[in-house]
């Protein structure tokens, strides 16, 4: 195997190795550049919806409980969880693919259930108290999904007017929801978390082809490169090692010993055909003594 085949050889390896390196640092950084946006999406549809709860709690909800009767019960004006949820689906509408969800594992309304990562979410803010939030990446019907989590304690006594004892919840929600879920929450208790989801899928699908294409974009340059790359060791190696072994050949044999033995370079193969010249000089002299 010649020189040039094993350096080309050698050069696509590393090369290869490096482009590889590339592209993977490439995919690592654009996913991270997508989860951090979608984390600042999360944080801002969050902030969001807590402000808008804390109106809900703070402005609406007592002017309501002055102006309604007692067992009456309509979700929208009475309770902040429908009303964030009702005004996110205008929000939806606008801007598709996020999704927020009050997940319970013992919900009033049957579309809160709380999924099986739902309810292990759930599970381990009970486990840990403390904790103030959670957030990861998750995948749902086939779609990538970040989310962030909050934990809903039941911090209000007002909360378990409709969600202790169904026989003191409003006839109209006992109506509409029934009692065989959402009741029985006790003060202090961790019975749910907000969920915030925002779609992934197609920034990482981004991320695949910007890593493909600077793959690809590579690929061409280390090809080019080391066609210019073989040229040269052609021209500036090979070639003239080629020459000077044909001549050191003919010398061995006191051939052509009238000819010169140079190069026009002026580097290590030039150093060499001067000695190669002085041995054929030197070969000259002593065949004619």
């Amino acid at each position: 195997m010649g020189i040039r085949t094993r350096f080309l050889i050698m050069m696509g390896i590393l090369s290869l190795l490096a482009l590889i390196a590339m592209g993977w640092a490439s995919y690592d950084f654009s996913k991270r550049a997508a989860l951090k946006e979608a984390e600042n999406k999360g944080t801002i549809i969050y902030n969001y919806l807590v402000a808008q709860r804390q109106f809900f709690q703070s402005d609406q909800s007592p002017l309501i409980s002055e102006l309604m009767e007692k067992d009456r019960f309509y979700p929208y004006l009475m309770s902040g969880f429908a009303a964030s949820r009702k005004t996110f689906d205008y929000f939806n509408q606008a801007m598709p693919g996020f999704m927020i969800k009050y997940a319970a594992t013992n919900p009033l309304r049957a579309a809160n259930k709380a999924d099986n990562d739902e309810a292990k979410i759930i599970s381990n803010f009970k486990a840990n108290p403390s904790q103030d939030s959670s957030s990861g990446t998750i995948t749902k019907n086939g779609i990538n999904f970040y989310y962030h989590a909050v934990p809903l304690k039941v911090n209000s006594k007002t909360c378990l007017t409709c969600h202790a004892d169904p026989a003191d919840a409003p006839k109209d929600q006992v109506e509409i929801y029934g009692t065989e879920s959402g009741y029985h929450w006790k003060y202090g208790d961790i019975v749910a978390s907000l969920i915030v989801y925002i779609p992934i899928s197609e920034a990482i699908a981004q991320a695949k082809t910007t890593a493909m294409i600077l793959l690809g974009i590579g690929a061409g340059g280390l090809l080019f490169t080391m066609f210019i790359v073989s040229i040269f060791l052609e021209k500036g190696i090979v070639s003239p090692i080629t020459i000077l072994n044909d001549r050191t050949e003919e010398i061995s044999l006191g051939k052509n010993l009238d000819q010169p033995v140079s190069l026009n370079s002026n580097d290590e193969i030039a150093t060499l055909a001067r000695g190669i010249d002085r041995l054929r000089i030197s070969v000259a002299r002593m065949l004619k003594r």
